[in-house]
């Protein structure tokens, strides 16, 4: 059952090969989201080793090694919710109703389009301010940290509509999220202690989904992520600069 909860988490997550898992059921997923995390690290580590491979060439090579592997590894997943929020956003005027139903269209309008490019300019150059030192190792915690956020979020926010975040806060259990929330604590403070700002971000970010709508859905939860991701990857490159 845990082999079977982590290839859902790894398959939904990224899009490295995986064995075949027969007999899926809808709420697999959701139950898969206890190793969300432990996928984020894998995702960390492809993307620490591109930036670290490419800076031996320049920071900005070392940078787009790393944005093309995240995006890769990823299959865009989090860039398209954080499309469709900038679009059912633009569109919503703090109606969760008409969020949810423009969220829910599959096409990308200008705001998505453009709300994609900004996301991807701002890891490129964050990326590229990261030196080749201990700062890569924050690197592999940043995707960790990210996806640890969806199971705080997922407990602290009720559902918009059916599917994907409502499964999330059914089958997430509360102990597990604190357990991991200690432990990547417990690491960040020995490899990297800016990255505990991710606790603050988590509640400015549960914060501000309350105030504009009062919950959230599976594409709040995907460009929550994103977003999380670049302030992670500012803390460090602030970190870095006043050290």
């Amino acid at each position: 059952m845990t082999h079977r909860r982590f290839i859902h988490a790894l398959q939904f997550l990224t899009r490295l090969p995986t064995p075949r898992v027969s007999n899926s059921e809808p709420a697999d997923l959701a139950r898969s989201a206890v190793w969300f995390p432990v996928v984020g690290a894998i995702i960390g580590l492809g993307l620490a080793t591109a930036v670290w491979a490419g800076g031996y060439a320049s920071p900005w090579i070392g940078a787009l090694f790393g944005v093309l592997i995240w995006v890769w590894i990823t299959g865009g997943l989090h860039l398209d919710g954080i499309a469709d929020v900038a679009d059912a956003l633009g569109a919503a005027h703090r109606s969760p109703n008409r969020f949810v139903e423009v969220a829910h269209d599959p096409h990308v309008g200008a705001n998505g389009v453009i709300a994609i490019v900004l996301q991807l300019m701002a890891k490129l150059v964050l990326l590229a301010q990261i030196p080749q030192s201990q700062a890569l190792l924050a690197l592999i915690l940043v995707p960790v940290w990210a996806r640890w956020g969806p199971l705080a979020w997922s407990l602290m926010l009720p559902p918009l509509s059916q599917g994907l975040g409502e499964r999330f806060s059914q089958e997430i259990i509360g102990s597990r999220v604190a357990a991991y929330g200690v432990a990547l604590t417990l690491i960040s403070a020995w490899l990297a202690p800016i990255l505990i700002g991710a606790l603050v971000i988590v509640v400015i970010i549960a914060a501000y989904w309350k105030y504009r709508l009062g919950g959230l859905t599976g594409d709040c939860l995907g460009a929550s992520i994103e977003i999380m991701e670049t302030a992670l990857l500012f803390l460090i490159v602030a970190a870095t600069a006043f050290a």
